[in-house]
């Protein structure tokens, strides 16, 4: 039987995300694609979830959706209530005392394989305490699929690796899923900062801070992009380089291209999952001089495609996937063309 050379690649790795672009990007196909290859080479896994995933129906369409598919030995994280509801057979490993909207979340160890529903984690940091869990239990892998827009689970802070799902629910025009993919990659792409600069920088949570041209770093004083036009004489005050901890917004590029005294500024920011921004300010920005590094890059291993959307467009799967690849000079896969 063939199989996705990814598959290969997520043994290398402890931890594993799947996001998607949009709803309906065919994550949790993709999800079971990985468990049953996984359990036919006997490698065991974990899996969680930040959001519900798994459920019959479409909470927004109505259309059908495919359950997640456990095995034997496999382990898994849900809330009480779906761990009531699983069509399979598990063993209480562990309870939560955290809550979450569905009550404490159950930790359960598959006895005899079947459906569940997913539904995990509230934070990132639930995820990271949930992964650490896993490895001291030895289990070798765990995957987080993860919910709507929630991208912040395949930061490289709490996922060592990344699969990305894309496909017609994105936009069944092919130029501009290829347009919207492309600019999410290219974000994920975005070069790390040397390992000094990272070292100094990582424990910092919030504000703008400055880095001079010796690497030293410099607090600003400004916690809120809204502070910027207050502090503008002395953003730049140590060159031209300036870390921003949390969220970077179109507003902060727009701040920075405008600063005419500035050439070929730089914005760090943590990684890609940071980056709340338009393709069009993303090029302006770089267009005028200005480059983009991260901390940490994602390890991007694998595009997968859903052609189907669930308004009924429908894509050339082999056309698609061969649009895509050669655009992204990346492999895209539809899991589908190969079960």
């Amino acid at each position: 039987m063939q199989q996705m050379p990814f598959i290969n690649n997520i043994l290398r790795y402890k931890s594993l995300s799947i996001v998607g672009l949009e709803k309906n990007t065919g994550k949790t196909v993709c999800l079971n694609y990985i468990l049953h290859r996984l359990n036919q080479i006997g490698h065991q896994c974990a899996v969680t979830s930040i959001g519900v995933d798994g459920e019959q129906t479409d909470s927004v369409y109505g259309s059908a959706k495919p359950e997640v598919t456990l095995y034997n030995n496999s382990f898994f994280i849900t809330s009480e209530k779906h761990y009531a509801q699983r069509r399979l057979v598990s063993e209480i490993v562990a309870v939560d005392p955290r809550r979450t909207s569905l009550g404490q979340l159950v930790t359960g160890h598959v006895l005899c394989g079947g459906k569940i529903l997913l539904s995990g984690a509230a934070s990132t940091n639930m995820l990271r305490s949930q992964i650490a869990d896993f490895a001291q239990r030895g289990v070798p892998l765990t995957i987080v699929d993860g919910a709507l827009s929630r991208l912040s689970l395949a930061s490289p802070t709490v996922t060592e690796a990344m699969i990305l799902a894309t496909g017609a629910a994105v936009s069944p025009n092919i130029n501009q899923l290829i347009s919207k993919t492309r600019f999410v990659c290219r974000l994920i792409a975005l070069d790390e900062v040397q390992p000094s600069l990272q070292q100094q920088l990582a424990p910092i949570e919030r504000g703008l801070w400055a880095v001079d041209n010796d690497n030293n770093v410099h607090d600003l004083h400004i916690d809120s992009v809204f502070l910027l036009d207050k502090k503008k004489s002395d953003i730049f005050a140590y060159g031209n380089t300036i870390f921003a901890a949390g969220a970077i917004s179109d507003r902060l590029l727009r701040f920075i291209s405008a600063q005419k005294d500035i050439t070929n500024p730089t914005l760090i920011a943590r990684d890609f999952t940071k980056f709340f921004i338009s393709p069009e300010t993303y090029n302006d920005f770089t267009r005028r001089g200005g480059r983009i590094k991260v901390l940490q890059r994602s390890n991007l291993i694998a595009i997968c495609l859903n052609p189907t959307s669930p308004q009924g467009y429908n894509l050339n799967s082999h056309e698609a996937c061969q649009a895509l690849s050669d655009a992204l000079s990346l492999p895209v896969y539809d899991v589908k063309q190969v079960q």
